[in-house]
């Protein structure tokens, strides 16, 4: 039997098992890598984690030692954030601000925006939201984001599936032009054979590289570096990464 509720936000019924549906991606190894690439760079010690999601990538950062700072619109997942950390015996400030519009109370020495959070930013939004980057940094920091590429995203599937014993996930993909709609269905298993259904509804925007890299020119930043996941060749890469320092 099944039971359906209204349709949402994105991330309302996601947040809760974000982490767990993509255990698949390589946290550990992503994560290590980022705090290899911003020590590397010599990053100060402050770095907002903006469209944090439910923290994964904060709750690292402030393992290695620096002052972190997760941001994210949704909150949903600023609540799964908040109660990740607290079972980890982390004391870690979130707050809810949208990438294309925020702002902060202090400046900070690094920016980290990990896992699609820019490929939610409408076109005409994408420049502003890198400005506002820009002005939260320190002179000379560092900005560390990925985008999923123009690739991975023309080659979306209909439909998408994750089916497990406590939970189904479903979205059905369409790409038109530049834009990419994902309606995703969650089923989550209660007692015996019960479901809950929650729907929501996603919406990313395509870039690509020479975009993106003109547009951190236009926004201030001097581009450090261009790459595939995890340092890969872009040109087969299903995830773009760009290290951009505030000029």
């Amino acid at each position: 039997m099944t039971r359906r509720k209204d349709a949402g936000g994105a991330y309302d019924a996601l947040a809760e098992w974000f982490e767990y549906l993509n255990d698949d991606c390589g946290y550990e190894e992503w994560s290590q890598y980022l705090l290899s690439l911003l020590s590397a760079h010599g990053a100060g010690k402050s770095v907002l984690d903006l469209g944090c999601g439910s923290g994964y990538f904060t709750r690292a950062l402030t393992k290695a030692g620096y002052e972190a700072l997760g941001a994210d619109i949704s909150p949903a997942m600023l609540s799964a954030a908040a109660e990740r950390s607290r079972k980890e015996g982390l004391q870690i400030p979130f707050l809810q601000a949208d990438a294309a519009s925020f702002s902060l109370p202090h400046k900070v020495d690094c920016v980290v925006s990990l896992n699609d959070c820019f490929n939610y930013i409408p076109k005409e939004k994408f420049l502003p939201a890198l400005r506002r980057v820009h002005a939260a940094l320190r002179k000379d920091g560092l900005f560390f984001f990925d985008v999923s590429s123009s690739r991975k995203l023309n080659a979306l599937p209909p439909v998408s599936i994750d089916d497990r014993d406590d939970v189904t996930y479903i979205a059905f993909n369409r790409v038109q032009g530049e834009r990419v709609t994902m309606e995703v269905s969650l089923f989550v298993r209660e007692e015996g054979e019960r479901y809950v259904r929650r729907d929501e509804t996603h919406t990313q925007y395509i870039y690509d590289a020479e975009e993106i890299l003109f547009s951190l020119s236009l926004a201030g930043f001097e581009p450090l570096m261009y790459g595939g996941h995890l340092g890969t060749d872009p040109a087969d890469a299903d995830r773009l990464e760009f290290l951009a320092r505030k000029a």
